[in-house]
């Protein structure tokens, strides 16, 4: 079987994009090329690796196994290149991150900072709900996940490297924001607007209402911190949120968070990977980054 590097960079972006066109335009080539390079990948393999179906690209059983050893395959190389760059002394490569949608307010600072310190390196960062990042993570796509509740049934290396305080906010003419002291049992005459069940914010909520055997009136749920923001300020009820979603700027205005017995709710962000995974330097030196050196600079 003759693979080329070439044609495992193509086909894991066409299993990305699921379009050949977008992979042409991706790296720069032509449709035919590209075309060409994948017809030559399948008649090396001796199977079809895609079928096409109206306009979309679907990977067939043998095209996902590949999807697999490619990404593996390809990853591996990158971290080699990676190492020898070390031997040299040189500190370069590709970080690629994916996050849970919360983490995007404070992710790109933090990435911010490594790259200060790191210049040559090439970060690819995913902002994904928590099943997206679960998913990516179980494909072993990326070289560190950052997530407020890490998966209990996958075997991983999870740190807790920052804290992830969770507020109870209302508008600001809400009558509560007067109140210096609120009881929780007071909350349940009010409606309140949610994260989507299975996120993390929605799992710790689930799990801190239950511990209070309290059972908030859910009106509404959504995928959106910045969707849950502009709901709560048009009064549509309360809300459970990040202290990092909150203190996102201008975007708050209109938003208190009120004084509720038994919160906020306290839980961490984690750094989490597959557990006996061989992280390349670059990526070794962003989990001590933030497992390590950004503890000490608290």
């Amino acid at each position: 079987m003759n693979l080329t590097l070439r044609q495992l960079h193509l086909f894991t972006a066409l299993a990305r994009f699921k379009s050949i066109t977008a992979v042409a335009r991706h790296f720069h080539v032509t449709q035919p090329t590209v075309s060409m390079q994948m017809k030559e990948l399948a008649e090396s393999v001796g199977l079809p690796l895609y079928e096409v179906i109206g306009k979309a690209v679907y990977l067939t059983p043998a095209g996902l196994e590949l999807e697999t050893t490619a990404r593996a395959m390809l990853a591996e190389l990158e971290a080699f290149q990676q190492r020898i760059d070390d031997i040299k002394g040189f500190r370069r490569g590709k970080l690629t991150v994916a996050v849970v949608s919360t983490a995007e307010y404070f992710v790109p600072r933090l990435l911010g900072d490594f790259c200060a310190k790191y210049p040559e390196v090439e970060i690819a960062l995913e902002v994904l709900n928590r099943n997206g990042v679960i998913q990516r993570l179980e494909h072993n796509l990326d070289d560190l996940y950052i997530m407020s509740k890490p998966p209990a049934n996958l075997d991983v290396e999870a740190r807790a490297f920052m804290t992830n305080s969770l507020q109870v906010v209302a508008p600001a003419e809400h009558p509560l924001t007067q109140r210096k002291r609120i009881k929780h049992t007071e909350l349940a005459r009010y409606p309140f607007i949610l994260r989507e069940r299975g996120s993390g914010t929605r799992l710790a909520c689930d799990s801190h209402f239950e511990s209070l055997g309290f059972e908030p009136t859910v009106r509404l749920e959504l995928g959106s911190n910045e969707a849950i923001k502009q709901a709560v300020q048009g009064g549509m009820g309360l809300a459970v949120l990040s202290e990092h979603a909150l203190n996102a700027g201008s975007a708050t205005d209109g938003l208190q968070i009120l004084n509720v017995q038994s919160f906020p709710i306290h839980a961490n962000w984690y750094t989490v990977r597959p557990n006996g995974k061989r992280p390349s330097p670059v990526a070794a030196d962003f989990w001590r980054y933030l497992n390590v050196d950004l503890k000490k600079g608290r």
